[in-house]
């Protein structure tokens, strides 16, 4: 299992890469048709299927070009045989956010499939904590 490990590493690895350089091709490789991604802006019920999951990526590398960061700080791996998961926390902000929050981490989930020997990502869900020090309402 830790070649999986490392394919699976390798592959979110290469897919943060496209994202700080904001190559949508790159971006899109190894996702599946079917993809599901919760994002942190709308819609709430996320997104589903490569073409609406292709449409969130230009207003976000446009924001990005402004000089934000997207550098993942801790990634960890967890895969079996044909499903694996993982885990990434990730410095996603512009300069004055985050010295004005240094804590600040996107939170990145991970869920993927191994088919025909290739892995694809079926699920990611992006988030920030919330940092404002107040509970959410129930």
């Amino acid at each position: 299992m830790a070649d999986d490990e490392t394919q699976v590493r390798a592959l979110i690895q290469r897919w943060a890469a496209a994202v700080h350089e904001g190559d949508l091709a790159g971006v899109l490789a190894d996702h599946a048709d079917d993809i599901v991604m919760f994002d942190v802006p709308p819609p709430c019920e996320g997104v589903r299927g490569i073409e609406a999951y292709r449409a969130v990526w230009p207003p976000f590398f446009t924001w990005q070009a402004q000089g934000a960061l997207f550098e993942v700080e801790s990634l960890d791996v967890t895969a079996g045989a044909d499903v694996a998961f993982a885990q990434a926390l990730v410095r996603c902000g512009t300069p004055e956010e985050l010295a004005e929050n240094p804590a600040l981490r996107l939170r990145l989930t991970f869920g993927l499939r191994k088919q025909q020997g290739r892995w694809t990502v079926t699920h990611e869900h992006h988030s920030f904590p919330d940092l404002s020090g107040e509970a959410a309402n129930p």
